[in-house]
């Protein structure tokens, strides 16, 4: 029953809305609404107002105390009383420093009415005065340089924190580092104080927020005693002064930890935690790492706390001993409601502090120790608050305090004890829509006194409770977990108490469950990359559905002017990834009545972000020429860093020019940086990842090493003559780095080697000297050492140079020349006299040329040099590639730095070799068993040719043999073969020949069957003149040879003569027609025993004539075109072939034309498959006839080349 009438105030104050009697003599207890804070300062001219407002009905009364007392506001003077319905606040007017002072205490507001009386909580009112500083005489602070000193300032006290600055009387902040800080408690520190410290107005600054004043100390002037020899010394800690400390730290609150050292070289602090790891995520380190921020104290943050100055000497340290503590706070606060007659009120008050929390109670402000003797209804159990069998007049309000030394709580409760009949306030038939597998609450909330009972049944009037899926709450709701189909249908709630009893209705339907069929991957993507989550879910189809997505949370929106994300079909496209993109990305999928979200974490990977922060310390290391450098961590964005590579830069002498001092581990924040002397260092520090490095730091500022004198000399001295009668004395100069000093010049000392006499030198700025009039090729000692203003560098190592050389006068001796094969040559010399060379023998000259062949060459063969350098400890050397069957011009010649000597001149010659393959290999086909083979001579004979080896084999799976034969003939340049089957494809296999046997093979494969089987033409074209018309043809690749007849037959003209066919051979690729009338149409057809091949249509240039204008004398006509053949009827009607047209080109590979070497070779097969060849030489072309001859052709008649 309290439970549900814990409801009754929101109900009376709507009671017309909801449609229900509440009797109107029913009353509020008091509630405080408003009140002052628990502590509260005031200053002179601030109004002091004390604030207490409560609600009740009746209306409420207010009272006050001061420290426990009676206080009653309307009787002190000046005060006033604010006149306003449930409001028992009150003014004090007049305020100054002694007015303020009289009010001080603390309060306490009591608000009562007929129902019990609620209590404020205590508040302090304190009173500040305005802040004067004490009057007092500062004297000066004196200090020898290097020590440490404490400059006081000592605020006056305050209620409110106090922000401390030390300035100078021009108003200038105190510059702090390392060395000099100010502490918490306002106090500056000096580790150890530099002459520059010496001043005489150093002045502690208080502001005072409470009263928006400043007010400063007298001036302190400290006086430093410069010396010659500051004493190093190791840390001492100025603050805290003993070994030791012990804290209190309030949780929830930050702790804040500090330690000051003082010491030469300054010391630098560092933070341990011996019982665990500092929580990084809690802890910031603070003026120059001396400050230790804890934020959100816990429980777990007890323990010890270990600072430890450090510096080259040694180490001091401090620990502070944390110990946790707690304010009070609730567990469990007590709750205001409302109670039937007869039942139990029962209060909880949990708290919990360190130290543990004191608890009192209190009814209606009186302390319940006070009652429990008069009235046994009340006990105390656990610290919660019982009272049996309650009436109406227990209606009250009670306090519960806990208190313990960090603070106190307070909560006001009523009991109300009432009596009304049961009302259910859930409307009548709803109807709850829920999907499988959730739980459905279906609400029955019911109003009465005493508290109706509850209970749930099925359409047939029976509790419901028994199916163990159905639970019931306290404020009469029906819950039912992992929902089924079958569980749609109609729920009755009855609610009862003993003066009436209630039923409602409600319907539930179940629809299925959204789920997400596949769901975003979590994922690690580089930046830059683009990156795809998809999506995919199912929904009851009679709900209304959507698939939207959440980054860390929040919903995702496809920018509207951005290509960043892309949202469609349930996939999104990330572009362009940056490292603000990663995150946890989530698909939600819903409906009204759930939501499935799928999670997916995006992880973006790359380079290191910069630095941020650059930090020099240990500036008095300079003078070793060392610094300490430290820095802030870069962002890793999700890769470990590897190292950090630290740089500089010398803006006198490099500018924007970045040399790398060397690298640190990742985990590492600060180096002591060893220093070159005199280099004016600007620093930056970059992280690198195994992604590569990030960008650098923003630079750091400029230190100057001081100068010193050289550590290194120069390297790769060299002494070498560019005359005759000279040395040039030469090294690789210093890079600025190792200077040392502003300028650098070198110091050159020399003399003949192996004399004791003394040294010549010279000092020179330029990184060489000329030393002239001394002896061809002497050898010198020479030395080179850097000075500078500041002395001279190491002492320099001894090198070895030699004056000018001359040419070589000495001429290697040839020692024999050895043939190894016909292109390759073993050439040996003795070695020259040294003595002879004049200077540093660097080797050998082998110059060789081709001068010919025994045999005619074509003039493509330019003679050209070829050179070999061989080294000079080296007497022999191979020659290769050579011509074989070729002479050769040989010069060898030694040379030094100067240049060559005088050459020694041979000659050789190579033996013959084997030739190379021959230039072309054609074939012709004649017939459907013969084919013509054409070639020409290979290009390198390598010797005198003795003839070819011709190759026949048969392709296919015949078996047939290989048949190769000797062609004695070196002048041969064509082969005819016959009785070929029409059937077979075959291998040709041509090698010429030299004494020394066959060479390298050219090779075909072809046969004599035609491509199409039928007769055919390539491209056919004609030409025309007046009385002439020249028909032209392609012979197709693989087609035979054949005989056709050409008709040239007049059109449109009966007078005209016939024009008898003429027989031509497809080989000719031509024919020429004459004795055609001008200006006449033709037509002219290629026919094959009656089949036409081929037609085509002309018409000749010129105008018609008269047929006896057309008779012209024979001897008239003009010359025939020797490519082209003429036939009649008279003729032999037998295969024929023209002269090529390149007939008289010369060959590449000779001076001799095809016509001088032009023979042939007719071979036929005999029964038992052996070759007969009829050869025919030169004398047997000259007899066939001119280039008229069109006859047909035969062994005695060669053919010409087809291309």
């Amino acid at each position: 029953m309290a439970v549900a009438l814990r409801y009754l105030w929101p109900l009376l104050l709507c009671s017309p809305c909801l449609f229900i009697q509440i009797p109107d003599e029913l009353m509020e207890p008091p509630v405080i609404t408003e009140q002052s804070p628990r502590r509260l300062v005031v200053f002179p001219t601030d109004e002091i107002s004390l604030k207490c407002e409560a609600s009740g009905k009746p209306e409420v009364m207010f009272r006050w105390s001061r420290d426990g007392i009676h206080f009653n506001p309307n009787e002190e003077l000046d005060v006033t009383v604010k006149q306003a319905p449930h409001s028992g606040s009150f003014t004090i007017a007049g305020n100054n420093s002694n007015f303020a002072q009289r009010f001080q205490g603390t309060y306490r507001c009591f608000a009562s009415n007929d129902l019990g009386t609620a209590m404020s909580h205590e508040i302090q009112l304190m009173a500040e005065g305005a802040p004067k500083w004490p009057k007092e005489t500062v004297k000066p602070v004196e200090v020898e340089e290097g020590e440490s000193v404490i400059l006081p300032c000592h605020p006056p006290p305050s209620a409110e924190p106090l922000r401390i600055y030390w300035m100078n009387s021009k108003i200038m902040h105190i510059k702090q580092d390392e060395r000099v800080t100010m502490g918490q408690n306002g106090n500056l520190y000096f580790a150890n104080v530099l002459t520059s410290d010496n001043h005489s107005d150093y002045i502690c600054h208080a502001h005072f927020p409470g009263t928006r004043t400043i007010i400063q100390k007298e001036p302190i002037d400290l006086r430093v005693k410069a010396t010659n020899s500051m004493i190093d010394r190791k840390p001492r800690l100025l603050f805290p002064t003993n070994a030791s400390s012990h804290l209190v730290a309030l949780q929830g609150q930050p702790l804040v930890l500090e330690c000051i050292a003082e010491g030469f070289p300054t010391p630098t602090i560092k933070w341990l935690r011996p019982s665990g790891p500092m929580p990084a995520d809690r802890v910031t380190y603070q003026n120059h790492n001396k400050t230790l921020h804890l934020l959100n104290v816990g429980e777990e943050d007890d323990g010890e706390y270990r600072c430890v100055a450090e510096n080259s000497l040694g180490s001091d340290r401090h620990a502070y001993y944390v110990t946790v503590e707690a304010a009070p706070y609730w567990l469990h606060k007590p709750q205001s409601r409302l109670y039937g007659p007869g039942e139990t009120a029962r209060l909880d008050c949990q708290v919990q502090g360190r130290p543990e929390p004191e608890v009192t109670w209190r009814i209606n402000g009186i302390p319940v120790e006070e009652l429990l003797a008069k009235d046994q209804k009340y006990r105390i159990q656990h610290g919660a608050l019982i009272l049996s069998n309650v009436q109406p007049s227990d209606t009250m309000v009670t306090q519960c305090e806990a208190r313990n030394r960090h603070g106190l709580l307070l909560a006001n409760a009523y009991i109300y004890v009432v009596q009304l009949p049961a009302k259910i306030l859930t409307p009548d038939n709803e109807t709850y829509l829920a999907v499988e597998g959730s739980t459905a609450y279906l609400l029955c909330k019911v109003f009465g006194a005493p508290v109706p009972s509850v209970q749930w049944l099925d359409k047939e009037g029976k509790t419901v409770l028994q199916d163990e899926r159905f639970f019931p709450y306290t404020n009469g709701t029906l819950g039912i977990r992992d929902l089924q189909a079958n569980d749609t249908g109609h729920y009755f709630c009855q609610a009862a108490n003993d003066q009436n009893n209630v039923t409602i209705v409600a319907n539930l339907q179940v629809k299925d469950a959204t789920r997400i069929t596949q769901g975003p991957q979590s994922t690690i993507k580089k930046k830059g990359s683009r990156v795809t989550f998809t999506c995919q879910a199912t929904f009851d189809p009679s709900l209304q559905q959507s698939i939207t997505w959440r980054r860390d949370g929040r919903s995702l929106q496809e920018p509207g002017d951005s290509d960043k994300y892309f949202i469609e079909d349930g996939h999104l496209v990330i572009h362009s990834l940056d490292y603000s993109d990663q995150g946890n990305y989530s698909c939600v999928a819903s409906t009204k009545l759930d939501v499935v979200e799928s999670r997916a974490e995006l992880q973006v990977v790359g380079s290191p972000g910069p630095v941020p922060q650059l930090e020099l310390s240990d500036r008095h290391l300079l003078k070793q020429s060392q610094v300490r450098l430290s820095w802030s961590p870069a962002d890793d964005h999700n890769a470990p860093i590897e190292k950090y590579d630290i740089e500089f830069e010398d803006k006198e002498m490099a500018p924007e020019k970045w040399y790398s001092l060397g690298k640190v581990p990742g985990n590492q924040t600060s180096t002591t940086l060893k220093l070159s002397p005199y280099v004016h260092y600007t620093f930056r520090v970059t992280a690198i990842n195994k992604y590569g490095p990030g960008e650098p730091s923003p630079a750091s500022e400029t230190v100057v090493t001081p100068e010193a004198a050289p550590e290194k000399n120069p390297v790769d001295v060299k002494g070498e003559g560019n005359e005759t009668n000279n040395m040039v004395i030469t090294w690789k100069p210093l890079k600025w780095m190792d200077w040392n000093a502003p300028q650098v010049q070198y110091r050159v000392q020399w003399r003949p080697q192996g004399t004791r006499g003394a040294w010549q030198e010279q000092i020179v700025s330029d990184p060489f000297l000329v030393v002239s009039n001394t002896s061809t090729f002497v050898p010198y000692e020479i030395k080179v050492q850097t000075i500078n203003s500041q002395g001279k560098g190491p002492e320099p190592q001894v090198t070895i140079g030699y004056s000018g050389e001359d040419y070589p006068q000495a001429k290697p001796k040839l020692e024999d020349i050895k043939i190894l094969n016909a292109s390759t040559v073993l050439v040996k010399w003795w070695p020259v006299d040294p003595a002879q060379v004049k200077g540093h023998l660097r080797g050998y000259n082998l110059t060789y040329s081709w001068e010919g062949s025994p045999r005619r060459h074509s003039k493509r063969h330019i003679p050209e040099s070829h050179v070999v350098v061989v080294p000079a400890n080296t007497t022999s050397t191979v020659l290769d590639g050579l011509r074989p069957y070729s002479s050769y011009h040989l010069e060898l010649r030694a040379f030094n730095s100067r240049g060559l000597g005088p050459p020694s001149k041979t000659t050789f010659s190579t033996p013959e070799g084997v030739p190379g393959p021959p230039e072309a290999l054609h074939l012709e086909c004649q017939s459907d068993t013969s084919l013509l083979l054409h070639w020409q001579p290979p290009f390198s004979h390598n010797g005198v040719l003795t003839g070819y080896v011709l190759s026949c084999l048969p392709l296919g799976d015949g078996g047939e043999e290989q048949l190769s034969f000797n062609l004695s003939d070196p002048e041969l340049r064509s082969y005819n073969l016959t009785n070929l089957s029409p059937h077979l494809q075959y291998r040709f296999q041509l090698q010429a020949t030299t004494k020394q046997g066959p060479g390298e093979a050219i090779t075909r494969e072809g046969g004599t069957k035609t491509l199409t089987g039928t007769s055919d033409f390539g491209d056919v074209s004609t030409t025309v003149g007046e009385n002439y018309s020249v028909v032209s043809w392609v012979p197709k690749e693989g087609q035979c040879n054949f005989g056709f007849q050409i008709l040239f037959k007049p059109l449109s003209d009966e007078k005209m003569d016939a024009i008898p066919p003429q027989y031509v051979s497809y080989n000719q690729r031509s024919y020429t027609q004459w004795d055609l009338q001008p200006g006449t149409n033709y037509q002219i057809q290629l026919l094959k025993e009656a089949v036409l091949l081929h037609e085509t249509f002309v018409t000749t240039n010129g105008t018609v004539k008269d047929k006896e204008d057309t008779q012209v004398d024979s001897e008239a006509r003009p010359m025939k075109d020797e490519t082209f053949g003429e036939y009649s009827d008279n003729e032999e009607k037998a295969f024929s072939s023209q002269p090529s047209l390149n007939g008289n080109i010369k060959t590449l590979g000779s001076d001799d034309s095809l016509a001088d070497y032009g023979g042939s070779v007719d071979v036929q097969f005999n029964e038992d498959g052996s070759f007969i060849g009829q050869y025919s030489g030169k004398k047997e072309k000259e007899a066939a006839g001119g280039n008229d001859s069109s006859g047909a052709a035969s062994p005695i008649n060669p053919t010409g080349t087809l291309e």
